[in-house]
């Protein structure tokens, strides 16, 4: 799925807080997401502008769900929608699968399978072919990620990291994955290394650690007592706030073409161990794909099996 275009999305809930957040979200996605509160709003919408697919609570005062579903219909048959319910009532969902909905999710979602949903619908309104999708089609792009340059201090990169956090714990009832690393840019945006809690944790070693770990051979050869870690990390901490995030940064990941396809991405991860890598469309770096977004791949093509112990 190559669409020049952004995906223009509506998402229908009248949950305040999850719509507005949804909406930050898949736009950091590269998505177009518009949201709004009721049913008669989402009319309104649908009859002033053109949408690619609705998101759509189920349970909403005034016209519910599967009102608003037939309205739609009616107003653009071929617009493909997404049920959304924290209630997971089954009759809900047939009656909305009997009306044309194109699939049927429940709450707490998380935004990655989402995603997924709002690309495949997406692909079945225009009519695309169902080719499998390629590196770009699943990253995560780089607006995405927590982002510093190399020259601030690794105080400011926390405050950043604090600031990812504290967005996604107020998102309600989508989940969004922290990610373990911060992009690293140098004065021009390029990305040259990543922070993850790895390298704050390897900041916090005293530089005799450090140099016992970098050169294993001197642990044997000098004896030491066993350390005094009484107070430390206080001390530690606050040594490292003053450093530049050049000084503590890992390696960017490798690279893949965005076009290369997911085979090769999976390959390429197994080959050199690691759990990212960086994705590159000709010289300039466009996002990053993980693991976990092979993994809802797989899940896609399998349907999404459910868990044990949930409805068939």
């Amino acid at each position: 799925m190559n669409n020049a275009e952004p995906i223009r999305v509506l998402i229908v809930d009248d949950e305040e807080r999850f719509r507005a957040n949804t909406a930050t979200i898949l736009n950091k996605r590269d998505f177009e997401a518009t949201a709004v509160g009721s049913g008669i709003e989402a009319i309104d919408q649908i009859k002033k502008q053109s949408f690619d697919v609705v998101i759509l609570d189920v349970k909403m005062p005034g016209m519910d769900g599967n009102e608003v579903l037939r309205e739609i219909k009616k107003i653009s048959p071929e617009l493909e929608v997404i049920m959304l319910t924290g209630h997971g009532t089954m009759k809900s969902a047939l009656e909305g699968l009997r009306e044309g909905v194109f699939d049927y999710l429940t709450k707490p979602c998380d935004i990655d399978v989402l995603a997924r949903k709002i690309r495949s619908a997406y692909s079945k309104e225009k009519g695309l072919s169902q080719e499998e999708p390629c590196v770009k089609d699943v990253m995560v792009p780089l607006s995405g990620f927590s982002a510093v340059r190399e020259d601030q201090t690794v105080a400011e990169a926390i405050g950043v990291i604090l600031r990812s956090f504290r967005t996604i714990m107020s998102t309600g009832i989508i989940h969004e994955t922290v990610h373990r690393s911060t992009l690293i840019m140098d004065k021009h945006d390029r990305v040259i290394g990543v922070l993850s809690f790895t390298d704050l944790l390897e900041g916090l070693q005293p530089p005799y650690m450090r140099l016992l770990k970098d050169r294993p051979i001197l642990a044997d050869s000098i004896h030491l007592e066993a350390p005094n870690y009484s107070g430390m990390f206080t001390v530690m901490a606050r040594d490292l706030a003053n450093k530049t995030v050049r000084d503590l940064m890992s390696e960017a990941p490798p690279t893949i073409e965005d076009t290369a396809n997911l085979m090769e991405a999976a390959s390429r991860l197994l080959a050199l161990k690691v759990r990212r890598l960086l994705v590159m469309k000709g010289n300039k770096a466009i996002g990053v794909i993980r693991e976990q977004d092979l993994f809802f791949e797989i899940a896609n093509i399998l349907g999404e099996p459910a868990m044990e112990g949930e409805d068939a």
